[in-house]
C-alpha cells in the first residue's frame, strides 16, 4: 500500500463517516449513557452508524487488517496493520450542538502510530499527518476559493509561563491526579477547557502550547499522534513514554514546555 493510496483511502473513510454523522448533528438526538452509573459517557446512533460504515469499508478493502473502535471493540488487534477509530470524539459536544467534535481515524503499524486524521465534516476541516509532516485542509479564506491546504507547524514556547494550556475538563481528570494538573495550570499564562480532539489539532496548528489529560483510550489518541509529531510537537504519557495506548497524556508544541510540564507533574505524583 503506497502512501498516496493510503491517503486516498483515509479520505474515503472520512467521507463515509461524515455522511453517516451529519444527518444527526444539530437535531433532537437522544443519547444513551455507557457509563453504567459512572461519569456520564454518551453514545448516539450517529457514533454507531459512522463506525459501522468505516469498519465495513476497511474489512472490504483490507481484510487482513485489524480494527479497534470505541463502539464495537477490537477485531484482529494483533495484525501488522490496525485501524484505530473513534467515530465521534467529543460526543458531549456533539449532542450540545458544538462543532469541536471530530472523527478520529488512526493506523498503527506493528504497534506504532503511523498515520492519523481528524475530520470535522460540519465545518469541513481535516487535519492529517504521518509523523513526518502534517497538514490542514479546509474552506479557502480567499474570495472565490473553494478549498485550501496548509502545512501545520507548532509554535515555539520556551516556558510554562508563556503557555496556553487546554484540557477537555478538569473534572475528567482522576481526583488523585487533579492536584498535579492544577499545579501546572497555576504556572501557565492562560488555560482553556473544552475542545476535545480539536484542541490537539489546534496545538499542531500553533494556536495552543500544552494539553494535559488523563483517562485517555487508544482510540482517543492514536490518530492525533502522527498529526502532532508531524507538525513538530511531542506527545507522551505523564511518565514520558509512548502515548499509543493512552492513559495520562501530555502534548506540547515545544520540547521545553513539555519537559517543564512533566517535571511539575512528577513533583505531585511522586
Amino acid at each position: 500500500m503506497t502512501a498516496i493510496d493510503f491517503e486516498k483511502f483515509v479520505e474515503r473513510l472520512a467521507d463515509v463517516s461524515g455522511e453517516a454523522i451529519l444527518p444527526f448533528f444539530k437535531t433532537s438526538l437522544s443519547a444513551e449513557d455507557k457509563s453504567l452509573g459512572g461519569v456520564f459517557d454518551p453514545v448516539t446512533e450517529a457514533d454507531r452508524a459512522a463506525e459501522l460504515a468505516m469498519r465495513q469499508l476497511i474489512s472490504d478493502s483490507f481484510p487482513s487488517h485489524g480494527i479497534i473502535g470505541e463502539e464495537f471493540g477490537s477485531s484482529n488487534a494483533e495484525a501488522e496493520y490496525v485501524w484505530v477509530l473513534d467515530p465521534i470524539d467529543g460526543t458531549k459536544s456533539f449532542i450540545c450542538g458544538f462543532p469541536t467534535w471530530g472523527t478520529l481515524i488512526g493506523l498503527t503499524h506493528r504497534g506504532h502510530a503511523c498515520y492519523g486524521m481528524m475530520s470535522q465534516p460540519f465545518i469541513r476541516e481535516r487535519f492529517y499527518g504521518d509523523g513526518r509532516a502534517a497538514y490542514w485542509r479546509g474552506p479557502a479564506r480567499t474570495t472565490g476559493g473553494i478549498e485550501e491546504r496548509r502545512k501545520l507547524s507548532v509554535r515555539a514556547c520556551p516556558s510554562l509561563e508563556k503557555a496556553t494550556l487546554m484540557t477537555t475538563s478538569p473534572l475528567l481528570i482522576e481526583p488523585e491526579q487533579r492536584e498535579a494538573f492544577h499545579s501546572v495550570e497555576k504556572k501557565v499564562r492562560m488555560s482553556r477547557y473544552g475542545g476535545d480532539c480539536y484542541a490537539y489539532c489546534a496545538l499542531a496548528a500553533g494556536h495552543v502550547d500544552l494539553i494535559i489529560e488523563t483517562g485517555i483510550n487508544a482510540y482517543d489518541i492514536v490518530a492525533l499522534i502522527p498529526i502532532i509529531e508531524g507538525a513538530g510537537g511531542i506527545i507522551t504519557t505523564w511518565q514520558g513514554e509512548a502515548a499509543t495506548n493512552g492513559g495520562r497524556i501530555v502534548a506540547a508544541g515545544d520540547q521545553r514546555t513539555h519537559k517543564q510540564a512533566l517535571e511539575a507533574l512528577s513533583e505531585k505524583i511522586a
